[in-house]
């Protein structure tokens, strides 16, 4: 099995050669940037039970947080190895996907009897599923791992009861259940992984549920068992922060209705895999009689599945599993947030695909193959195009746009996008739109208030950060850049308020507990601001801010040696910090090692030319150790900067009638 193994992995090698460069997009922000236990140090609980928000991708599966944690152990911030991390997955998943296959059609209820034979078609379906343009969105969406891993344990649930009730050993059958419950902390889809393969074992392996269950009957307590941590995972997710379940506004008809379209859309895109979508909005069916025809032809294929159940079991099961790998996000229980989404079909994919290899090797025998090759050749070309559209944030929220011009969120996430390049103007538009498409969702109110910031239109800014306020009062960024700007604006008193609700709001926000460590520093409040710094830095050890200000209270407090380790990590952290290296001369004269202190001063000066206090400390130094010559040129910028200060003027008369 080593060529079919080596082909199928430099197929797929070759297909997303171009998806490693693509940037952290959408929520990746929340689940992986701005994912606090991502961080050093690291813990087992946080990792296993992150304190972000419930509707954070990770919240509620450990086991994704675990790879994300590993990521981040390896490779820190860097975008590529979490690409590779995703790839792997899928290859893996293709791996085991053509074994399973493989074992199936050596089943006896389906003859095909010629090893040769069987191998040969689950290559073909596995390199189909492996290429297919469908998996771009599981595969290089990086935190979309949620499903092409939990697609990895669903299919090693299904191959590893193949290997364990067809005589491989009770090991098997044991590792069967240990994937089952890996699949259960990673994602809800693996809910119905229990019931598929008791309607595997049903259909080709012991030929009734009651004759399955008589065999097995420890082996599926143990799958069954593994429901409770899914309830106990999801419990804890509430309601996945408002945006799944019966509390979300979007009633279950409605939803089952928006399914309908969904579905046939999925399905069609699997035979013409044109246009894709990034992100289908919120979007949901007015009515019945807005997908119809898409609701009767559900009706008949479920049908025609609960006929084969019954009348063709196979042809039935290939039905069923279908149905049953999308049930969780795609029937009755709501997900507001994502109404219709293609990473859904990662797993499910297999059946139509399994579908068509079968009916070309019924129809044309050994000559399906060329085209089987030619359909894979193609998925592959269209995966490497579709791969091109996630280099940039830009490029991708431009293209689902072009698609999709209706949706807010795609207009809110493209004026981020381009807020970040620097095109303003832009991005003011953008969010406009969004706000004129969905004018009761909070975030685009908050990215017009960080556009209008940088426009400097602050009282506007205010107004648009007290809006997202109407919608959501418990919104703590909106919350920490309002305060920021009433800081600005001299609104002290109210800008103190604003930090302390972000900070009571969200705990672990490390950003606002610097900013308000900030605004502590400035009312003299030094042993809070302190305490603050000190939280946030536990939080995002790398946050450079947060540094500084513990190096500004630890100096104010008179504990220099400790405001020397927080400037020096700000420095180290950012090198080009000018104002960390003239703090640090400052605490080194203070603690008598000068020529230290002055290697920092000049390299204040070095980063900012025209910063004037590194300088003027620098200059004195040099006066007073006698070396006139090397402090003149520096007491000659600086009278140029402040021709009206006497001070620097009888220095440089000094400097000047000791060194002519």
């Amino acid at each position: 099995m080593i060529v079919p193994a080596v082909c199928l992995c430099l197929a797929v090698l070759a297909a997303y050669h171009n998806s490693f460069g693509g940037p952290f997009v959408f929520d990746d922000g929340p689940s992986i940037v701005d994912n606090p236990s991502l961080r050093p140090p690291w813990s087992w609980r946080q990792i296993l039970w992150p304190s972000v928000d419930g509707g954070a991708t990770v919240s509620g599966r450990p086991v994704v947080n675990l790879t994300l944690a590993l990521n981040a152990a390896l490779g820190g911030p860097a975008v590529a190895g979490y690409h590779v991390f995703n790839l792997l997955i899928h290859l893996l998943s293709g791996l085991v996907l053509f074994g399973l296959v493989r074992r199936t059609f050596l089943q006896p209820a389906l003859a095909v009897s010629h090893e040769a034979t069987a191998r040969n078609l689950a290559l073909a379906v596995a390199l189909l599923w492996s290429l297919h343009p469908l998996q771009t969105e599981s595969v290089t969406y990086i935190i979309q791992r949620t499903e092409s891993l939990v697609g990895l344990w669903y299919l090693l649930t299904l191959y590893a009861f193949v290997r364990g009730a067809t005589g491989g050993g009770r090991g098997w059958l044991a590792l069967s259940v240990a994937a089952c419950w890996l699949g259960m902390a990673t994602k809800e889809v693996m809910a119905t992984a229990p019931l598929l393969v008791l309607l595997y074992d049903r259909t080709l392996v012991a030929g009734g549920f009651g004759e399955a269950w008589r065999r097995q009957r420890g082996y599926y307590l143990g799958l069954v068992a593994s429901w409770l941590l899914l309830g106990l995972l999801v419990a804890g997710t509430a309601g996945r922060g408002g945006t799944a379940g019966l509390g979300t506004g979007v009633s279950s008809w409605t939803y089952v209705l928006t399914q309908c379209e969904a579905i046939i859309r999925y399905l069609g895109l699997v035979f013409w895999p044109t246009p894709l979508v990034f992100d289908y909005g919120t979007d949901v069916a007015s009515g019945l009689g807005e997908v119809w025809p898409q609701a009767l032809l559900l009706l008949g294929l479920v049908g025609v599945t609960l006929w084969a159940l019954w009348r063709r079991p196979v042809w039935g099961f290939l039905g069923a599993g279908f149905f049953l790998i999308l049930a969780p996000s795609s029937s009755v229980i709501p997900v507001a947030s994502q109404t219709m989404a293609e990473h859904r079909m990662y797993l499910p994919l297999v059946v139509p695909l399994g579908l068509i290899v079968a009916g070309l090797h019924r129809l044309a025998g050994r000559w399906g193959y060329p085209v089987i090759g030619l359909l894979a050749v193609g998925c592959g070309w269209l995966t490497v195009a579709r791969n091109a559209d996630y280099r940039s944030a830009e490029r991708l929220w431009s293209d689902t746009l072009a698609k999709r011009p209706a949706n807010a969120r795609a207009h809110h996430n493209l004026g981020l996008a381009e807020l970040a390049l620097g095109h303003v103007d832009e991005a003011a538009r953008h969010v406009g739109e969004a706000i004129a498409l969905a004018p009761g969702s909070p975030e685009p109110h908050y990215s017009l208030g960080l556009i209008l910031t940088r426009q400097g239109r602050i009282p506007e800014a205010i107004a648009s950060y007290e809006k997202v306020f109407e919608y959501d009062p418990r919104h703590a960024a909106a919350h920490n850049n309002l305060a920021n700007v009433l800081f600005t604006a001299g609104r002290t008193t109210e800008a103190g308020q604003h930090y302390a609700e972000a900070v009571r709001l969200q705990p672990d926000f490390a950003g606002a507990r610097n900013s308000y460590a900030n605004w502590l520093l400035e009312m003299g409040r030094t042993t809070e601001a302190l305490a603050q710094c000190i939280e946030a830095i536990r939080l995002k050890p790398g946050l450079v801010e947060a540094h500084f200000n513990a190096g500004n209270a630890c100096a104010t407090l008179g504990r220099p040696a400790e405001a020397l380790i927080h400037y020096q990590e700000a420095a180290r952290l950012e090198p080009g910090f000018a104002e960390a290296h003239n703090n640090l001369g400052n605490v080194l004269l203070e603690m008598d090692r000068v020529p230290e202190a002055m290697a920092h001063y000049a390299e204040a000066v070095r980063l900012a030319a025209e910063y004037f206090e590194p300088r003027r400390n620098l200059a004195f130094i040099l006066l007073q150790l006698g070396r006139s010559s090397e402090a003149r040129p520096h007491l000659e910028t600086l009278a140029r900067l402040r021709p009206q200060d006497e001070e620097i003027a009888r220095a440089l008369a000094r400097a000047r009638a000791e060194a002519p």
